[in-house]
């Protein structure tokens, strides 16, 4: 069992966790992410590991409550254990040394792009990270993207904080106007804004790196749930990724592969809506 040491809303449907987890937070590097099990025969979920610290062997996961196992967590509190944690999995960020680097981060995705400041800032980039959410109570890890960043730009779908626009608005207004050059971009969020801003990156032949996140069971490459396509050629997010180049990825399909279990999600969510007496607010579960 893995103890939940502290835990806090970061935002309505979005927590922080501080888990007891050693030998995930003793190896853990960035980019990497772990799969948990609530109980015992329970669905397995990727998370990304925002920061890890070793001499205290605890680990931070960031979640949003989506779907039925997701709203489960995020109920838990300080005290409650977790039934399985399994990691580190998936290979660690390839660090681009270069005059300036760009973080793009897209609600929870914020929470991959967060722990990539440090290292890249230690390889002698300017580091600028955009993130942004819906409204201004949906941004997410803004104090904590300031404390590692060099220069942080925050949107507002709506305008109510920020900029008004997109993340990958945002990014190109940044692209045309930089001072210092971008020589590579990090991505992680919902596909269609990752895709959105490999267009914005495309024209420029700027380096862009996406954080995948298709449907993954064991996480070392035995189900084949997590095949992606990227440069053509058929690839396993969970042991050749979660990372690749963007410029490369089939988001078509992975766009439709995400919707492969939609009915099965939905009746997920349903049973867990009654059983919980919760209003059903989201038909569709993915992983945060």
């Amino acid at each position: 069992m893995f103890r939940i040491l502290d835990a806090r809303r970061l935002a309505s449907d979005v927590k922080w966790f501080r888990i007891k987890a050693p030998l995930a937070a003793r190896n853990r590097q960035p980019g990497q992410f772990v799969i948990l099990r609530l109980e015992e025969g329970g669905e397995r979920i990727p998370l990304t590991m925002a920061a890890a610290d070793r001499e205290s062997g605890t680990i931070e996961l960031i979640v949003k409550a989506i779907g039925a196992t997701t709203k489960h967590l995020c109920e838990l509190e300080a005290g409650d254990d977790i039934a399985d944690i399994m990691g580190p999995l998936g290979k660690p960020t390839e660090i681009h040394a270069c005059e300036h680097a760009v973080l793009v981060g897209g609600g929870v995705g914020t929470a991959v792009i967060y722990p990539l400041a440090p290292a890249l800032r230690e390889a002698g980039c300017f580091v600028t990270a955009i993130t942004g959410g819906r409204t201004h109570d949906l941004v997410v890890l803004e104090a904590e993207l300031r404390s590692v960043c060099d220069d942080v730009c925050v949107t507002t779908d709506d305008g109510s904080y920020g900029f008004k626009g997109n993340v990958a608005d945002r990014l190109e207004e940044l692209l045309s106007n930089a001072t210092k050059p971008v020589g590579v971009v990090y991505a992680a969020g919902p596909v269609p804004m990752m895709r959105a801003v490999c267009d914005r990156t495309r024209p420029h032949k700027i380096r862009t790196i996406v954080s995948l996140n298709p449907i993954m069971v064991d996480g070392t490459g035995m189900c084949g749930g997590c095949r992606i396509t990227v440069g053509g050629q058929q690839v396993f997010a969970c042991v050749d990724g979660p990372e690749f180049d963007g410029h490369e990825v089939d988001f078509d399909e992975l766009a439709d592969r995400l919707t492969a279990y939609r009915t099965q999600e939905r009746t997920a969510l349903e049973r867990f809506e009654r059983e919980h007496g919760h209003a059903c607010a989201s038909t569709r579960l993915t992983t945060a």
